[in-house]
C-alpha cells in the first residue's frame, strides 16, 4: 500500500510465484525443442526456438487475460492478481526474444538493415492472405513494451490511476494484433492449419470468459434496492456476512461493500483508489479493510487509509433494525468518520 514510489518488496509469496513461473516456462521451452527435434531430427533449431518463445509468450498472454474474469467468478483466483504484473513483464521478454530471433533468421542475411527489411520486405497491405503479418507482431510488441515499462507503482502514481488503467487496457489491442500475427503467419506458411484452430479456440476462451464474468456482474447490479423515506436501503441481515468479510450490494448505481467485524457493521465504496480493485472481495486485516488486489488498506469507519497514506473512499451511514442491515443511499465525503452500527448480543 502506498501513494509514492517505493522499491519492489520481494515477499515470500512473490518469490514462490516467480519461481513456479520460471520453472514452468523453462520446462515448456525445453519440451517444445525436445519434441520438435524428436519428430524431425533435421529441423532447424533456430526456427524451433522462434516458435518456442513465441508460443510461450502467447500462452502466457492468455493466462494473464484469464486471471481477471476468473477472479470475478471464483475468489480462489484472487491471489494470482498480486503477481499479474510479473507475468506481464515476463510475457513481454518472451515476445521480445521471439522477435529478435525471427529478425535475425529472416532478415539478417540481406544487404538491407534487418529492421528496415522488416518494414519494407512485404508491402501487401491490401491482400488478406499475403498481409505483412510481421508488422502486426511489431505493433503488438511496442504496446507490450509500453505496458511492461509502466508496470511499476512509480508510473501509476505519476500518470494517475485513470490514465494508467486506460493505457493498460491496450493489452486487448495487443492481443488482437497477436492473433492476426499468428493466424496470418500460419496461413502464409501453408503448413499448420492446426495452429489457426488452436488460436481460434484461445480467442473463444478469452471472449467467452469475459462475457460470462461481465454478465455475472451485470446481474448483481440489476438487484435494485429502493430507499425508504429516510433514504436508507435494506441490504440483508447480519448472518449474510461472514466475520471480517463483506457483502457487496448495488445502491443508486454504485457498488457498496458492507463489512462485519468485531460486533460492528460499516459500509464503504467497493472501489479501491489504487486501481478500482473490489474492496468487498477483501477482508479486514489488523483493523483495516484490505484490498485483495494489491493490499491497499482503509479504516472501515472512515474509508481513509492509515497514516502516512492519504487515499480515501466514500463511506455510508449504517443502522440496524433487529438483525436487518440498512445503508443510507447517499454517500458521505471520502474520509468522513461514521459511527459503526453495533450488533446487539441479545
Amino acid at each position: 500500500m502506498g501513494v509514492k514510489y517505493k522499491p519492489v518488496i520481494w515477499t515470500k509469496q512473490i518469490v514462490i510465484y516467480d519461481a513456479i513461473l520460471f520453472v514452468c516456462l523453462a520446462l515448456y521451452i525445453y519440451l517444445f525443442v525436445f519434441i520438435s527435434q524428436s519428430i524431425d531430427p533435421d529441423v532447424d533449431i533456430k526456427g524451433v526456438n522462434i516458435r518456442a518463445y513465441g508460443s510461450a509468450a502467447i500462452i502466457l498472454l492468455h493466462v494473464i487475460l484469464s486471471i481477471g474474469p476468473l477472479a470475478r467468478l471464483n475468489t480462489k483466483f484472487l491471489p494470482l492478481l498480486f503477481n499479474r504484473r510479473h507475468l506481464g513483464v515476463t510475457m513481454f521478454l518472451l515476445a521480445a526474444n521471439h522477435a529478435r530471433l525471427a529478425i535475425d533468421w529472416y532478415h539478417k542475411l540481406g544487404d538491407t538493415d534487418p529492421y528496415i527489411s522488416l518494414l519494407i520486405s512485404n508491402l501487401n497491405f491490401f491482400d488478406f492472405i499475403r498481409f505483412p503479418f510481421e508488422i502486426l507482431g511489431l505493433l503488438a510488441l511496442i504496446i507490450l513494451f509500453v505496458m511492461a515499462a509502466t508496470s511499476h507503482d512509480f508510473w501509476l502514481a505519476n500518470l494517475t490511476a485513470p490514465v494508467w488503467k486506460a493505457l493498460h487496457m491496450f493489452v486487448y489491442l495487443a492481443y488482437g494484433l497477436l492473433v492476426g500475427h499468428v493466424v496470418l503467419g500460419a496461413l502464409q506458411a501453408h503448413t499448420n492449419s492446426l495452429l489457426v484452430v488452436i488460436v481460434g479456440l484461445g480467442m473463444v476462451w478469452i471472449v467467452g470468459l469475459h462475457l460470462i464474468a461481465g454478465f455475472q456482474e451485470f446481474r448483481k447490479d440489476q438487484n435494485l434496492l429502493f430507499p425508504d423515506e429516510e433514504d436508507f436501503v435494506e441490504v440483508g441481515t447480519i448472518d449474510d456476512i461472514p466475520e471480517y468479510r463483506a457483502k457487496v450490494v448495488a445502491i443508486a448505481g454504485e457498488r457498496v461493500a458492507v463489512f462485519k467485524y468485531d460486533g460492528k457493521i460499516s459500509a464503504i465504496s467497493n472501489a479501491c483508489q489504487h486501481q478500482n480493485g473490489p474492496l468487498g472481495e477483501g477482508k479486514i486485516i489488523d483493523g483495516c479493510i484490505t484490498c485483495p488486489w494489491h493490499g491497499y488498506q482503509y479504516a472501515p469507519e472512515s474509508g481513509a487509509s492509515p497514516p502516512p497514506f492519504t487515499e480515501k473512499v466514500p463511506n455510508f451511514d449504517v443502522k440496524l433494525v433487529g438483525d436487518r442491515i440498512f445503508v443510507k443511499a447517499s454517500p458521505n465525503r471520502p474520509g468522513t468518520y461514521v459511527e459503526p452500527a453495533l450488533i446487539s448480543n441479545g
